[in-house]
């Protein structure tokens, strides 16, 4: 006996949502790469090895690889959490720049300075600078996730083709 199982068409959208969320995130997560690459708000040191310290390294690489790790995964978040409300552009900057914020709060301010056995919520140069690169990571991500979305077909979920 074969058992049919039908989800919503918000259910079954979610795995279209987590995939452009995953390119939106790596087109945020270069770009905030790219500004913690060049920002050195502590002692000449670039913010993009202050994210390899995650793991105990200062190699600018690690540091890479580690935050476009967690961009990519930021990215599936947003996908699946705001997706079906980021499909046009004008929500999905806004949205982005909203998460962005978030990211910034959890990740800058409280995780990777605990993680460090630095001061949390503190503002101080580098969680400025980190600020803007949170901006610009949700702005891209934004942008990219509803530009996939209209290029897709403008779209909100499967049953509306």
């Amino acid at each position: 006996m074969a058992t049919t199982v039908q989800a919503s068409p918000k259910t079954a959208a979610i795995p279209m949502y987590a995939t452009w969320g995953a390119a939106a995130g790596l087109v945020g997560g270069i770009g905030m790469g790219i500004w913690m690459s060049v920002s050195r708000p502590m002692m000449d040191t670039a913010m993009i090895t202050m994210v390899a310290g995650l793991l105990g390294s200062t190699n600018a690489f690690a540091g890479w690889l580690i935050h476009l790790a967690i961009a990519t995964f930021a990215g599936i978040t947003f996908g699946v959490v705001l997706g079906q409300f980021a499909q046009r552009i004008a929500p999905a900057i806004v949205l982005g720049l909203a998460y962005g914020a978030v990211w910034w709060t959890l990740g800058a301010l409280w995780i990777m300075p605990a993680n460090m056995g630095m001061p949390v919520f503190e503002w101080n140069d580098v969680t400025a600078s980190s600020l803007g690169a949170h901006l610009v990571f949700g702005l891209l991500a934004g942008a990219t996730f509803a530009s996939i979305a209209q290029a897709m077909g403008k779209h909100t979920s499967p049953a509306r083709r």
